[in-house]
C-alpha cells in the first residue's frame, strides 16, 4: 500500500508544472580599453563604417558625434537644440534618427554631413533604439520595447521583456548583436540579451567589475552603451560620462 501510494504521487509529480531554470550569467574579458570623452552623457551608442556615432544627452548638452575607433575627438558634431533632452539614435538608410526623453519629439539627420532634414511627432518617453534589417526596436524606460517602422515610426507591436517570468524594468541603450536583442538595464551593471521574437531574457552579462562604482569618481555614472562591429563581432561597452570605452568578449 506504501508503495502504490508512493507510486501515484510520484506519477502525479511528473505532471505538475517544473520550476523554469534561472536565466544564466555570462562572465566577460576586456581585450581593449580605448578613449572615450567624459564630457558625453552617452544616450545612443553603435558602429559603423569604422566609427563609433554617440548621442549625448543633457539640457543644453545634447548633441551628436561621429569619432574614430582609436580617438575620442569627433570627425563630426552637431548639437541638438538647447531646450531638448538627447536621447538614442540608430541609423537607417542614409539617415540618422534620434529621440528626445520627454520633449516628445524625434529627428532625422543625412548620417554623413548631420544635416537636420526632418522632426516627428513621438509619443511617450524616447530612450534607446537598435534596428534589424526591417524594424526599429525602441525602449521608453519600461519593460516593454516597441518594435516601429523605420520610415514612418508607427508601432507595428510591442514586445514585453520578461526573465525568469517576471519583467525586466527600464531598458535602456539597446543594440542588435547576431539575432539578440542587447539592452542595458539603467541602474544596474547588467546587460539583458533578448530574444526578438518572445521576448525571453536568454543569458544577463554582468559587467559590474568593468568600471566598478567605486573607481567612479564624478561625474561618471552608469553603465550605458553597446556598439558591435559586425565585420569583426567585435563588442564595444561604455557608460555615461565615462573616461573609457571597452571592447569585450563574452564567455
Amino acid at each position: 500500500m506504501i508503495c502504490r501510494s508512493f507510486l501515484l504521487l510520484l506519477l502525479a509529480g511528473l505532471g505538475a508544472p517544473q520550476p523554469q531554470a534561472k536565466v544564466p550569467v555570462c562572465g566577460y574579458r576586456v581585450d581593449e580599453a580605448l578613449p572615450h570623452d567624459p564630457a558625453m552623457f552617452t544616450e545612443g551608442f553603435f558602429y559603423r563604417d569604422g566609427m563609433f556615432f554617440e548621442s549625448a544627452g543633457m539640457p543644453g548638452a545634447s548633441r551628436i558625434v561621429a569619432r574614430p575607433l582609436s580617438s575620442a575627438k569627433p570627425l563630426r558634431a552637431v548639437g541638438i537644440d538647447p531646450r531638448l533632452f538627447g536621447e538614442g539614435i540608430i541609423d537607417w538608410g542614409d539617415q540618422l534618427i534620434s529621440l528626445t526623453w520627454r520633449d516628445g519629439i524625434g529627428l532625422r539627420w543625412k548620417r554623413d554631413t548631420f544635416e537636420l532634414i526632418g522632426s516627428f511627432r513621438l509619443d511617450g518617453e524616447g530612450w534607446g533604439m537598435t534596428r534589424d534589417a526591417e524594424s526599429i526596436y525602441q525602449s521608453d524606460g519600461s519593460s516593454t520595447l516597441i518594435v516601429r517602422d523605420p520610415d514612418s515610426f508607427a508601432a507595428r507591436r510591442l514586445l514585453p521583456v520578461t526573465a525568469d517570468g517576471a519583467p525586466v524594468e527600464r531598458l535602456n541603450e539597446l543594440e542588435w548583436i547576431e539575432g539578440e536583442i542587447w539592452a542595458n538595464v539603467w541602474m544596474t551593471d547588467r546587460i539583458a540579451r533578448i530574444s526578438p521574437n518572445t521576448g525571453e531574457v536568454s543569458a544577463w552579462i554582468d559587467l559590474a567589475t568593468l568600471f566598478p562604482l567605486a573607481e567612479r569618481r564624478p561625474p561618471a555614472d552608469v553603465l550605458n552603451g553597446i556598439a558591435y562591429d559586425k565585420a569583426t563581432r567585435r563588442i564595444y561597452i561604455t557608460g555615461k560620462k565615462w573616461p573609457r570605452l571597452y571592447q569585450i568578449t563574452v564567455s
